[in-house]
């Protein structure tokens, strides 16, 4: 946890915050908090700054932390990009939230594909996607949560609504089986669309090519998901 995240609920007067839950637990025995001590801290989707340590309570298993916040610096800047992801494997979904969330992604869109396993939209993990992204602010130093769209019928999603989705910006899917290499350093407005584990079959690709996207490729290896994820968005921005 390189940031302490607050919310409006947190402060008990102006500059106050009380803290209460597992960041107190956290600032205890990670931060070793006594009076003081400044840590960083971040107020959703607001500013960020430092909090100062005043009074830190350990009664049992209860923790309460106490801290005067000074918050003043904006935080980091989203990249200019949109995911479209196949739905992952559960346990696989929380270390993906986790890692775009840090990268800078502004918005995610979970899709189905014809090889995304139905169980997996009935998985528990679906209801924790706000813990993921939060994880992911925390360790990034960031208070601006990524937003996470779900989109349960692949042709519908493609027709009806990813063309407003992609208005304006440049779309590529990517795919092992092309010719056209992946751009680098574009720096501009980006719909990025990357299939399951086992790709985007021949006829999703195609309906993404209609839809105005490109398809383009890292080389023949096919790589796992949440390998080729930091590497096409490092090559990309």
């Amino acid at each position: 946890m390189n940031l302490i995240l607050i919310t409006e609920r947190d402060f008990a007067s102006t500059s106050q915050v009380v803290l209460s839950d597992h960041r107190a637990k956290h600032i205890h025995q990670v931060h070793q908090a006594e009076p003081g001590r400044r840590l960083k801290v971040g107020l959703v989707n607001g500013l960020m700054g430092l909090g100062e340590v005043t009074d830190a309570i350990k009664s049992g298993d209860d923790y309460q932390v106490s801290l005067t916040v000074e918050l003043s610096q904006q935080p980091p800047e989203k990249l200019p990009l949109t995911v479209i992801l196949a739905l992952p494997r559960p346990k696989m979904l929380r270390r993906t939230i986790q890692n775009l969330t840090s990268l800078g992604v502004a918005h995610l869109v979970l899709i189905n594909s014809y090889r995304v396993e139905k169980s997996y939209w009935q998985s528990p993990f679906l209801h924790q996607l706000d813990e993921y992204v939060q994880l992911g602010l925390e360790q990034s130093v960031d208070t601006v949560p990524m937003t996470i769209q779900l989109e349960k019928r692949f042709k519908p999603f493609v027709e009806d609504r990813l063309p407003e989705l992609i208005q304006d910006k440049r779309a590529i899917v990517a795919h092992p089986y092309v010719s056209e290499t992946c751009p680098r350093d574009i720096q501009t407005p980006l719909v990025l669309a990357i299939g399951p584990e086992g790709g985007f079959i021949q006829y999703e690709v195609d309906k993404l090519i209609d839809a105005g996207f490109d398809a383009v490729t890292l080389g023949q290896r096919i790589q796992k998901v949440e390998t080729v994820l930091p590497q096409l968005i490092g090559r990309l921005y």
